[in-house]
């Protein structure tokens, strides 16, 4: 699905009126849309209903909305910020159903708005849409901060009765649910910028799109639930659009086939360089997660000391066992991979490594990057900014690649890597990675996450997956997509492990790096979805994720 700017949001809605979906015909589905998302969750006939109704179309919407709603037997209060049209039949409307409305202007000291949040059991939000920019202001700012007030007091009194409530158990009205139109007013939806005292949401309802706002904090906090309502518009509008958010259905048509009369080599060899004696984890998280996406084969090529720990947690795998300098992978392990690299399809490198001197030798010597050492210095130690130049390529050829963690760090301090580094490679990159390797701030990095992914992609000639809440998708090509997770569950050592491990997974099935990147990323996010549904957000761990990969992958080929 397309993720617009508010700038394409409206050459859309212009094209499509110029074609005869006219604006008005784009607000009763906007409407509509509201009030459906709204019936869908709670039962509605009986309920009482408030719509905060701004000035312009997010108020039009909210009206919408409202007659729909008392059409389904809601009893509904409209509150306006300002007076509306005297044409404006979307208000008429409303009036003939009898729905009280009171102007802001006309409400002495905020009265008939304080009992009516109290009352509510929904509140709509329709007060500022897509074109308005934080901070509020003026009337709307007094009504928020209204509603802001009563709502506190609500649930101060529903905390006081939760107390009573232990010792006389008794069911306890909900609070309202608050509702955004297009999102919570007081947000830019290009920024995700938001006024600190915006009403965070329960439930969004956007149109035709969501915005890029919508997947950048802290606005993307204060959403709830987001849901994209179809308002009629032609797709091929947002033809042109280059962002995307990945769907379900998106990537289950990714997903390798599984015919019934395959065998473990039409699943592809996965060879993933990991381990170390003080990262024993992320050798067992990786490896089991290319197994669980469905790799045919995986072989763990790891240092001798740590293999019997591993094989103890992963039992389907094979190995190679390398050469090592006190637990840790030592140049001398290049020659022994070299008889075994070529019966893989795709390399991972990286999880659990180490900074340690010999390993980032060997990453570098393995990946063709080494760099050649300062004249006049005895030896190269790493971590010290070495001259450009040095190693001419890798010293064999490697398959499509998967490069985390300290195959990254093992990167930062070579100049110019990208040039001499094998394609084609995909990054797994958290933001205070990719900050090492362009040499930023990591606050650089998260202010600018679409833009610095894009750039860097294109710049270093590699897929990029820049891990997050709403991780990010490049590639060379221009290529952009996000991913519609932001799981705190996810926020745990050893998760970055397992989405290296399903990446490298369905790279060695035959996808090609984007869509593996991609694919990995969101059945990962989609398990740890899983994960915070049925352990919680907090306590559950990277390991949890491996057998909720399977269910992952079953719930989009069954949908």
């Amino acid at each position: 699905m397309k993720v617009v700017t508010v700038e394409e949001m409206r050459a859309i809605e212009r094209a499509s009126d110029a074609q005869g979906h006219t604006y008005a015909k784009m607000m009763e589905e906007a409407g509509l849309g509201v009030a459906e998302a709204i019936r869908q969750r709670w039962e509605v006939a009986g309920q009482t209903l408030l719509v905060l109704v701004g000035p312009g179309n997010n108020g039009g919407d909210g009206l919408v909305a409202a007659r729909h709603l008392a059409d389904a037997g809601a009893d509904v209060r409209c509150y306006l910020t300002r007076p509306r049209p005297a044409d404006d039949a979307n208000l008429q409307a409303v009036r003939e159903r009898q729905v009280p409305t009171v102007l802001a202007g006309e409400d002495e000291g905020g009265k008939v708005l304080r009992r009516w949040v109290r009352e509510a059991g929904i509140i709509v939000d329709a007060l500022l849409g897509t074109g308005a920019r934080p901070p509020l202001r003026g009337t709307i700012a007094g009504v928020v901060e209204v509603v802001r007030q009563e709502l506190d007091a609500r649930r101060r009194t529903a905390r006081a009765r939760r107390l009573t409530a232990l010792a006389h158990p008794a069911p306890l009205p909900a609070g309202p649910a608050i509702v955004a139109v297009d999102g919570p007013s007081g947000m830019d939806y290009d920024t995700g910028e938001m006024d600190p005292n915006a009403l965070p949401a329960h439930l969004t309802v956007t149109f035709a799109y969501p915005k890029r706002g919508h997947f950048l904090f802290p606005a993307a906090g204060a959403l709830g639930e987001l849901v994209v309502a179809d308002i009629g518009t032609d797709p091929a509008l947002a033809e042109g659009v280059g962002l995307e958010v990945a769907t379900g259905p998106m990537i289950a048509d990714l997903l390798p086939p599984r015919p019934a009369g395959a065998h473990k080599g039409s699943f592809g060899r996965a060879l993933i360089v990991a381990g170390s004696v003080n990262y024993v984890g992320a050798a067992c998280l990786a490896g089991g997660a290319a197994t669980r996406v469905g790799a045919g084969l995986v072989t763990m090529a790891l240092p001798q000391p740590i293999q019997p720990a591993v094989a103890a947690h992963l039992t389907e795998t094979t190995y190679i066992l390398l050469p090592h300098d006190l637990g840790v992978i030592s140049p001398e392990a290049i020659p022994v991979l070299a008889d075994w690299i070529g019966n893989y399809r795709a390399l991972l490198v990286g999880s659990g490594l180490t900074h340690e001197e010999p390993t980032v030798t060997f990453v570098r010597r393995l990946l063709g990057v080494e760099p050649a050492p300062k004249r006049g210095s005895i030896g190269f130690r790493a971590g010290e900014k070495a001259e450009k130049g040095g190693s001419a390529g890798p010293p064999f050829p490697l398959p499509p690649l998967v490069i985390d963690a300290d195959g990254l760090n093992a990167l930062v301090d070579v100049e110019g890597w990208w040039e001499r580094l094998p394609r084609p490679a995909i990054l797994t990159p958290h933001p205070g990675e990719m900050a090492r390797l362009m040499g930023v701030k990591t606050a650089e990095v998260q202010a600018d996450r679409l833009g610095v992914a894009a750039r860097m992609a294109e710049t270093w000639g590699v897929v990029l997956v820049l891990k997050g809440a709403h991780t990010v998708i490049a590639d060379p090509n221009g290529r952009l997509a996000l991913l519609p997770f932001a799981n705190p569950a996810l926020a745990t050592a050893g998760t970055g492990d397992v989405l290296a491990g399903a990446i490298v997974g369905l790279l060695a099935q035959g996808l090609e790096p984007f869509a593996a990147a991609l694919a990995g990323a969101y059945l990962h996010g989609l398990a740890g979805e899983l994960v915070r549904q049925e352990i919680g957000p907090a306590g559950g761990v990277a390991g949890d994720l491996l057998p909720r990969l399977p269910q992952a992958l079953a719930t989009l080929r069954e949908a």
